[in-house]
Order: C-alpha cells, then sequence, then structure tokens
C-alpha cells in the first residue's frame, strides 16, 4: 500500500479556487469596516499568491493552478465572475505574479 503524502489535497485545490475568486471578485461598495479590514489583510495580490504557493507546497500542482485559472476564463459557470473587466484584469495581475520569479530574501 502506498502512503499519501498529501491527503489534503483536494481541500488544496479547492482553496485555489476560493482564493483565486474571491481576489478577481474585489470588494463589495457597502461592505462594512470588518469586511474591509479582512479584505485588505487577506485579499490583497502578495496575500493571495502567498496563500496558493501554500497549497502548491501542499500538493497541488502548477499545472493544476493553471489549468483552473483557464477554467475560470472560459468555464460557464463562472461568467459572472468575468462579466466584470476588472475581474479579468485581477486575474492576469495574479497569474503575472505566480508565474514571476521569485526572488530569496537574503
Amino acid at each position: 500500500m502506498k502512503p499519501n503524502n498529501f491527503a489534503m489535497r483536494d481541500w488544496h485545490l479547492e482553496h485555489v479556487e476560493k482564493v483565486i475568486l474571491r481576489y478577481m471578485k474585489g470588494i463589495s461598495p457597502d461592505a462594512s469596516s470588518f469586511e474591509k479590514r479582512n479584505f485588505k489583510k487577506y485579499s490583497t495580490i502578495t496575500s493571495c499568491s502567498k496563500q496558493i504557493e501554500y497549497d502548491i507546497k501542499h500538493g497541488v500542482t502548477a499545472q493544476e493552478v493553471a489549468d483552473l485559472m483557464n477554467k475560470i476564463r472560459s468555464d460557464a459557470s463562472y461568467s459572472e465572475v468575468r462579466q466584470n473587466q476588472e475581474a479579468i484584469h485581477r486575474l492576469d495581475e495574479l497569474e503575472r505574479q505566480l508565474n514571476s520569479p521569485k526572488k530569496l530574501g537574503w
């Protein structure tokens, strides 16, 4: 029997989807101060890329993330999110952030 090194891989893949969609949608204009504070803390491009990189370390492949982004761009179930032109711009920005070479913190 082969051990499962990434037991929560499916959860991490779902988490990547939720992070991308939350970043794409942005914040509603009538958000409370609590929602604004949480959005500022957890839904910036840096925070989203860090969360996705964390999920990649826990079993999600970079190819699966790329496939998910392509699915968001083309699948009919995400058409409501794609209606906003800023959301598409945010998705492009996030994709560039994830594909850019990482700097070492020396």
